[in-house]
């Protein structure tokens, strides 16, 4: 069962509350966004096409879910980027943290490349569920311990296509 927990319009305008943060900490610096797939897609398409400064995208994708609510807590990377980012300004950009695990580690592996900046970027932070220290620079909202989808956010590959966030609530 789904129950609404954001609308799209509280959605776009978190989006741009983000962009503008982003906009005035990298006044006119181009910035390489490395969206993590599949769940942040929408997010980031949503959030570079509200800022100004030169862009360059790419893509991540790495589980620790499966099909499962609840991360297992080991980490495969599937997709990694194409382009060099030494030297680059970059923000990785996620639709939801809660262990902190997969971040941690994507982190950790983009450091390796020396980036001249890493930033994390979240729509979601769920605090309630956090196993590893991880500094988030940009939240779009800090949400309580539930379950969500939508706007790109899945459940077994599942309602990505919904325009607003839901909670998943256990049927009675």
């Amino acid at each position: 069962m789904l129950k609404k927990y954001i609308d799209k319009k509280d959605i776009e305008a978190i989006v741009r509350r983000i962009a503008s943060e982003i906009e005035k900490d990298y006044r006119d610096k181009e910035i390489v966004f490395i969206c993590l797939l599949k769940g942040a897609f929408m997010f980031a398409a949503d959030l570079i096409r509200n800022i100004e400064n030169p862009t360059v995208v790419d893509f991540l994708r790495a589980s620790s879910y499966g099909n499962n609510m609840v991360s297992c807590g080991e980490v495969h990377i599937t997709k990694d980027i194409e382009i060099e980012i030494k030297d680059k300004h970059v923000i990785i950009v996620e639709d939801i943290i809660d262990s902190g695990i997969t971040l941690k580690c994507i982190k950790e592996i983009l450091l390796q490349r020396m980036p001249a900046s890493l930033k994390i970027c979240t729509l979601f932070n769920k605090k309630a569920r956090r196993q590893v220290e991880i500094k988030v620079d940009y939240v779009g909202k800090e949400i309580e311990d539930f379950f969500i989808v939508g706007y790109g956010i899945d459940y077994g590959e599942h309602y990505r296509n919904l325009p607003e966030i839901f909670i998943v609530e256990a049927d009675q």
